[in-house]
This record gives structure tokens, C-alpha cells and sequence, in this order.
């Protein structure tokens, strides 16, 4: 079992930046990736970024040269640099954490909302 609580969410003006971040405990011996899913309103969920313990790095499209990840592998965070947002970017964030034991299991954060004003 894997615990995550994120913060960071909040109202921000386009152009402007925000930090989000997400604590794992519990079972978290076997965690492989972590990153930040978002859900917009009417929208389907979709991956914004993650980073695997090889320190991968996987961005959406839509925030390639916007957003940074990283993780402490120590710690057992991970953050989200948002840089330059967009009302585009107005969504639910959600932590999520991959776990590689008897089985791939997914973990999600409660969701954090983000609301980028124009």
C-alpha cells in the first residue's frame, strides 16, 4: 500500500508559475515511476509528466519547455515546476505512483486543482 499526498495547487495568472508536490509512504520499496496526471472538466485524464527510477523523463506535448519534473529518490517526492501557464493548463492534478511487486499496481493522490486565469 502507497500513500500520496500532494500540494501546490492553487489560483495563478497566465504567465505565472506554480509548484506541486507529492509525498509517497507506505510500501514504497518497490515504486518504479512517478508523476502528475491532470483532469480537466469534460476532458478525459491525461498524463502531464513522469519520471522512472532510471530518471526517465516522459512530458506531454502541450507542456514540453513549460513544465519540470523531478523527483528525491531519498524522500520518496516528486515535484511539478509549472512555468509560464496557460488557462489551457486549468485542471485536477493527480499524483500517481507505479509500483513494480507481484504486481503493476497504480497509486493516485487525492488531486490538487489548478486554476490559470486569463
Amino acid at each position: 500500500q502507497v500513500q500520496l499526498v500532494e500540494s501546490g495547487g492553487g489560483l495563478v495568472q497566465a504567465g505565472g508559475s506554480l509548484r506541486l508536490s507529492c509525498a509517497a509512504s507506505g510500501s514504497i520499496s518497490s515504486i518504479n515511476t512517478m508523476g502528475w496526471y491532470r483532469q480537466a472538466p469534460g476532458k478525459q485524464r491525461e498524463l502531464v509528466a513522469h519520471m522512472t527510477n532510471s530518471k526517465t523523463t516522459t512530458y506531454a506535448d502541450s507542456v514540453k519547455g513549460r513544465f519540470t519534473i523531478s523527483r528525491d529518490f531519498a524522500k520518496n517526492t516528486v515535484n511539478l515546476q509549472m512555468n509560464s501557464l496557460k488557462p489551457e493548463d486549468t485542471a485536477v492534478y493527480f499524483c500517481n505512483v507505479l509500483v513494480h511487486g507481484l504486481r503493476k499496481i497504480d497509486y493516485w493522490g487525492q488531486g490538487t486543482q489548478v486554476t490559470v486565469s486569463s
